[in-house]
Parts: C-alpha cells; structure tokens; sequence
C-alpha cells in the first residue's frame, strides 16, 4: 500500500469521531470523568503513535483497563490511579528495554479469546447503571454493582435512560451490518443528544460540565507514601497494557500486508504514553483493538492517521466542550454495550469450543475468571490451565515400546534363544517430569530377561527429572541381577544423565553403544560369557538347560 498523507488524515478523522465517544465512556466509566478519558487518548494517542512499534496502532482509553482501574479508584481514589498509571508507564519502559515484548507471542489462542469474552461481559456489566438512569452503586466487583442497580431501577424505573441506551445499541449494531464504513455510534450519540434536548428529558441525565483545553501538566496527584500500597495495581496495569497493545499491533499486523510491529518499541512507546498520561489527568491507556481495526480499514498507512485523530480529539476537547457536556450518560452506555456485543467473536469462540476440549477448558476458565476476579489473574490462570493441559499432551506423545531384536548374523535358532535372554525396549518423545515416571513403568517390570537394551535415539527431550527416572529404572534391574546397555543416547542428553549419574550405571564395561546393532553384538557376548550362549554357533553346540540359567554380571 503507497502512502498518501490525505488517505491518512481521512483515516485519522473516521478514527476520532469513532473514539471520541469511546473515550467519553471510558473515562466515566473510569470513575475518574469524561475529561480524563479525551485527555487520555490526545496525550497518549499521540505519544504512542510517535515513539510506539506499530505505524497503524491507534492508543487510548479501553474497556479492558477500565476493568481494572474501577477497583483502584474505589479503593485509592483519582489520585490512585493517576498514580498507578505513572508507575505503569517507567514498568513498560523497563520492559522494552529488558526486550520483553517478544515474550507476548507464546500467549495461547484460547486465554486471549477467554480473556476477550470476559472483558466483553465486564463492559456491558459496568454500562448497566447508566443505561437503567441509576446511580452507580458502590463496590468494585461488577456482578455485584449489577445486582444493585437492578434493584434501584426495581424500585424507581427510569424508562427513558433505558430507551436511550437500548435505541444507541440497535443503531450501532444495525448499522456496522448495513453500512460498515458509517460510524453510526456519533451518529446514534448525536441523536440521542438532539432528542434529549428537544424534549427536554428529565431521565436523561448529562455527562456534565467539560474543561475547555487540557489542564497543565502537573504531579500534584503523587503521594509518596502510598506508592508501596500501589505496587501490585501497577504490575496489573503494566501487564494488560503490555497485553492488549501487543495483541492489538498484532491484529493489525494480520489485516496489512508486509506490516510488522516492533514489539519492544511498542512497550516503549505505550510506556512514554502511560508517564505522561496522568501528568495531564488522564488514565492508563493501551492499543485499541476496535480504533486499531477501524484506522487500517479507512486506508491508514503511517503513523499520520493516529497523530490526526489525537489532533482531531484535541480540537474538539478545545472547541466543543460544552456540547459534549450535554450528551447523555445512557447514550454512551449504549455505545459500550454494543462495543462489548461486538468484541465477541462467535465464530472464534465455536472454533476453539470445537477445537479441542483442552482448548475449550482453557478459554471457559479464562473468561468466567475474567468476570469473577480481575484480568491479570484471569490471564495468568488461563495461562496455567493452558501450560498444564499442554504438559499433558505432550506427556501422552511419549511411548516406550518393546521392539524386535535384529536378526543380522544370526541363525534361527541363536535369534529365538537371544530372544529368550534379552528384551529391547524404543523410548519415543519426551522424557521429562510430566511424562517419565509414568513411561518407564513397564521398564521396572521386565522379568525373565538377562539383559535389558535401551533405544535412546528418539528420545526428543529429557530433563532432569527423566534423567533420574531413568537411573532408578536402571539400577532397580540391575538388583534383579539384569544388565541394562543403552544405544543411541544423543549428545545434548548426555550432560543431564551425567550430571544426576544415570551415564555412570551404563557406562562401566562398554553399557552404551552407538547404534542397536552394537548393543545386540554386546548383549550377546555377556550371554556367552556367563554361559546361557554358546561360545560357537548354535547348530553346532547347544546349551543345557541348566547352563542356560546362569546370571549375567
């Protein structure tokens, strides 16, 4: 795709007049106003597009932050959060420089569509207040703000909020199927502004008084004594903010050929973003996904479409503060629920659903601990549940089968009298922690065998606990008075079976050998040697029974 500044600054105004009331929402939705969330996406929206990894990102106030930052406000207040988004900020600077950003790429499918589902529940749940025309009830846990707003708008209803909200949501959904390129979500706010003032609404209560510009940058909000207290909220921020901007670059990555984000410059331009932010009264901010989507298909291709939305934002923050003060707060309850509708892709959540049941656990666990507890725990539970289910797949690769011995050299009858005295078993995958004491299991109880040979070669992986499995599988036979000899151990295991002592047990007196056939040729001298074979071919001497019986040493 050719550059072309005009496509670009078209793109930056279709992006701002979709943002803009997104970012009313999201700062009321906040705690902190809707002047925190305009501040938010021009001072952050336009440092991340300068200084960030994605020439097509487009940054500012979402729904997933606003998740989190609920509880810091209840708990700390705006200052907290102002606060913790500072700290936030010198945490993903840290992060780009320690090159972490590569780290995001190993976050399974199914936690970011559990996570996803969750977030959109979250949205809509906290819209509920505003779009029953209540007051927000106390308490950070949204299932349980729901339940209270449910029962004041029990006791009082106020129908006209609830039309409001509902009309702006079937707008919005109706008309990204009919008309994509529309943004019908100002459109549906600019009416229900319109309708609000005419008839002169009494449930439609305003979002109220905006400043006229940006106030001054200041430090004000900084407490010392309390950033101890704020630590853990900042990690949570940081690590969402790293998260969704990573996978919102991602996304936009997928949608433009021969586009691809530098994920530690990304870190480091969300987290120049993040410190000046809350300089200026704003919240948090990350890559938005939905604006991200929006820009690329407006035909953005640079870093010019984002500036120009900041730039565009700013304008109206100094120009249309007191018309964007009477805009009804259902009105942008209704904008958040259709988002939160439209985050959820049903067709990807089938997908995964179908997938595989360890893929569906995983996006189901994700989710509901989303809603229930916060998004940091719920991606690190969904993390778990996902790194344990994949431990026990691969675990399930690993086999160790019994294998025939080689018939090379050997007449018909020496071959089914080795076949008496020694047994080969194949270790195939992985023999590690998850895997190794299940696997060697069937080796403890060979019986009614001289000799023991271990195919090693397909042995993938081996850590130390498979070493050690190995070991007492080892010396377990050699008490029974079997031999074990091992062939084609691999040289990248050889320091793990050293380091625990397992080389050492099939090492004395030649134990290991390169190839299988090495090992046989080995086998069969031992047997010689104690007796159970003859020392000249079979069809001319055979062995006793009693002969036979001896032990191998």
């Amino acid at each position: 795709m050719g550059r072309s500044p005009r496509r670009d600054l078209l793109a930056g105004l279709t992006v701002a007049i979709v943002a803009l009331p997104l970012a009313l929402g999201f700062g009321v939705s906040s705690g902190l106003g809707a002047q925190a969330g305009l501040a938010t996406a021009v001072v952050a929206g336009a440092l991340a597009a300068l200084f960030g990894g994605s020439r097509l990102q487009v940054s500012g106030p979402t729904g997933a932050m606003t998740v989190v930052l609920v509880p810091i406000a209840a708990q700390h207040g705006p200052g907290g959060v102002l606060t913790v988004g500072l700290l936030a900020g010198v945490m993903l600077v840290a992060l780009a420089l320690l090159r972490a950003g590569k780290y995001m790429r190993y976050v399974p499918a199914p936690v970011v569509e559990g996570f996803t589902l969750g977030i959109a529940c979250v949205i809509g749940l906290q819209q509920i207040p505003n779009a029953l025309g209540v007051p927000a009830p106390e308490g950070d846990r949204v299932l349980m703000v729901t339940w209270r707003a449910l029962e004041a708008f029990a006791k009082a209803p106020n129908w006209t909020a609830v039309a409001l909200a509902a009309a702006v949501a079937v707008v919005m959904l109706a008309g990204a199927r009919l008309r994509p390129a529309i943004p019908f979500s100002i459109v549906a706010v600019l009416a229900a502004t319109l309708v609000a003032q005419l008839f002169h609404l009494e449930g439609a209560r305003p979002i109220g008084e905006l400043p006229s510009a940006l106030p001054a940058p200041s430090l004000g909000f900084l407490d010392a004594s309390a950033l101890g207290s704020l630590l853990a909220p900042a990690i949570a921020v940081a690590a969402l903010a790293a998260l969704e901007s990573l996978l919102s670059a991602s996304v936009a990555d997928g949608m433009t050929a021969g586009s691809r984000h530098d994920p530690d410059k990304e870190l480091f331009g969300q987290g120049l973003a993040n410190m000046a932010a809350p300089l200026f009264g704003g919240v948090p901010a990350t890559g938005a996904i939905a604006r991200t989507a929006v820009n690329v298909r407006s035909g953005a291709s640079s870093r010019l479409a984002a500036l120009t939305h900041a730039a565009v934002l700013a304008v109206i923050v100094f120009a249309a503060a007191p018309l964007v003060s009477k805009i009804p707060l259902a009105a942008l309850a209704g904008v958040l629920i259709a988002t939160a509708l439209r985050m959820v892709d049903v067709a990807s959540l089938k997908a995964m659903a179908k997938a595989t049941r360890s893929d569906a656990l995983t996006l189901v666990l994700t989710a509901a601990a989303t809603l229930a507890l916060d998004l940091v725990y719920a991606v690190v539970i969904g993390l778990a549940v996902a790194g344990v289910l994949a431990l026990r797949a691969v675990a399930r690769q690993a086999r160790m089968d019994a294998v025939p011995l080689e018939r090379a050299e050997h007449s018909a009858e020496e071959h089914t009298l080795l076949a008496e005295h020694i047994v080969a078993y194949r270790i195939d995958g992985p023999l590690f922690f998850a895997a190794a004491h299940h696997l060697l299991h069937d080796l403890h109880q060979a019986a009614d065998v001289r000799v023991v040979i271990l195919h090693m070669s397909r042995v993938s992986t081996m850590d130390a606990t498979g070493a050690l499995a190995l070991k007492d599988a080892v010396r377990t036979l050699n008490r029974r008075g079997i031999t074990v000899l091992a062939c084609g151990i691999r040289s990248e295991h050889r320091q793990v079976l050293k380091a625990v002592g397992a080389l050492d047990l099939l090492r004395p007196e030649g134990h290991e050998y390169a190839t299988a056939h090495e090992a046989l040729a080995g086998a069969r001298t031992r047997l010689q040697r104690a007796g159970v074979l003859p020392a000249v071919p079979v069809q001319n001497a055979r062995p006793d029974r009693s002969t036979r019986e001896g032990s191998v040493r």
